[in-house]
């Protein structure tokens, strides 16, 4: 099945589900906060896994402390599409482990 992009509404509906993230663009994002440069290290190598076994990549930038990361599907021209809220979600289950906030 063909990915299609979300309405406006539909977006806004599962970003009420995804505190901390929200509408950047045409793109959804989030940054998280860690105690140090390693564990926002660590963060960065772990999203990197869940988006080869999802084939699915985001824009990920490591800073001295934190992660940032924007996500939208460029098979659909950068739109966002419900593989971006799939990976966002897994992005959210994951983050707590590293003591992300």
């Amino acid at each position: 099945m063909p990915v299609e992009p979300l309405s406006q509404k539909d977006i806004e509906d599962r970003l009420a589900e995804l505190p901390g993230w929200s509408l950047d663009g045409d793109r959804i994002a989030r940054s998280y906060r860690l105690d140090s440069h390693f564990a926002a290290a660590a963060l960065v190598v772990h999203i990197a896994q869940v988006q080869e076994e999802l084939d699915h990549h985001s824009d990920l930038t490591l800073g001295h402390h934190t992660v940032s990361l924007t996500v939208s599907t460029h098979s659909v021209g950068g739109a966002v599409t419900e593989r971006d809220f799939e990976l966002a979600h897994r992005v959210e289950e994951l983050a707590p482990g590293h003591g992300a906030s």
